[in-house]
């Protein structure tokens, strides 16, 4: 009976984690700035690829700012492209 038990509050706890993470909330446009300003930190880039990163940065706050979480999330993935490339 103890096995049973702990089986299935071990079973229950893997799905509620499964389940909440499903229905999380995705991240939001702020939330991605401040990834990307943190990524911005330990990047060694070109004074080129930082003026791009920074009106990207600009473009997509001003977009967060207007509730348009879609292009500032847009320009933000185009930051990190840059940031992150090898």
């Amino acid at each position: 009976m103890k096995k049973f038990l702990i089986a299935s509050t071990i079973a229950s706890a893997t799905a509620f984690a499964v389940f909440s993470s499903a229905f999380a909330a995705p991240p939001t446009c702020e939330d991605l700035i401040k990834k990307m300003e943190v990524t911005m930190k330990t990047a060694k880039l070109k004074d080129a690829d930082m003026k791009a990163v920074m009106a990207l940065k600009a473009k997509a706050t001003e977009r967060c700012v207007a509730e348009d979480d879609r292009r500032a999330e847009g320009f933000i993935s185009d930051a990190m492209k840059i940031i992150t490339k090898k």
